[in-house]
């Protein structure tokens, strides 16, 4: 197939282009000859005005899909965001917004994929600070959390959008895609500092003062992803393990 690849010189989209070429499809420079479209060329973080995710996660996406549907793609894989189903804030509401606008789109099958937090090489912002600073042992207010987040590595996201691209019963359907089993933040550090080989120095405080602080408040809470449609209609299986995924994240990190 003959792929065209929004946002491919990003964390994920460097990921894909690298897992496509393996696999032997061409990487397509425009709509025009593509067989199909990957969207991954979004504001990934809610610190944009909601105007400017509207502009470009809402009516971007939505260009970009008439564009390959008049272009005669046959299919748009859409990189959605688990917070498109809780609709928890601005960028929340520009996902979905994005994933309704795009049923209405005639002339092109559309898949969705709504992914939690994104772990691997190359990754940035919120995972690469919290490696860092398990990394340097700083002492993280942590260990009084209780909740259940579902991750999902790079390799594994990259496989289900390989996925999504072929498969027939695809066309037309949202499906969540993470690891597996969700995780408490303090899990996630432990096995952070499991795979850097430094432990995570997590010491308790009360839950609700971390809630006063916004960079923290995402950490408190639980979001899980439903990825059974996935499995079940798609057969699909994440081909690496957590334990994997953060250590090759750790090989990674350890090179820079």
């Amino acid at each position: 197939m003959r792929i065209f690849v929004t946002g491919a010189g990003g964390f994920i989209g460097g990921h894909l282009c690298a897992a496509l070429t393996a696999r032997g499809h061409a990487l397509a420079a425009a709509p025009g000859g593509a067989d199909a479209v990957v969207h991954l060329a979004n504001i990934a973080h809610a610190r944009a005005s909601e105007a400017e995710l509207r502009r470009v996660n809402v009516e971007g996406t939505l260009a970009r899909a008439r564009e390959a549907a008049a272009a005669g793609v046959r299919r748009f894989v859409y990189l959605s965001s688990s917070l498109a189903v809780v609709e928890a804030d601005p960028y929340g509401r520009s996902k979905l917004a994005a994933e309704e606008g795009l049923r209405e789109v005639r002339g092109i099958e559309v898949v969705v994929l709504r992914p939690p937090l994104v772990y691997g090489p190359r990754v940035k912002a919120n995972f690469l600070a919290l490696m860092r600073a398990v990394a340097r042992g700083v002492p993280l207010p942590l260990a009084s959390i209780d909740n259940r987040r579902s991750v999902v590595y790079v390799g594994n996201l990259v496989d289900a959008m390989l996925l999504s691209l072929q498969a027939p019963q695809a066309a037309g359907r949202n499906f969540g895609v993470s690891d597996g089993a969700p995780v408490s933040v303090p899990q996630l550090c432990r096995l952070i500092g499991a795979a850097l080989g430094r432990p995570a120095r997590l010491f308790p405080f009360p839950v609700a003062l971390l809630e006063l602080a916004p960079p923290l408040r995402k950490l408190t809470r639980s979001l899980e992803v439903d990825d059974s449609f996935l499995r079940g209609e798609l057969g699909w299986r994440p081909p690496f393990p957590t334990a994997q995924g953060l250590a090759e994240t750790a090989r990674w990190y350890r090179s820079l």
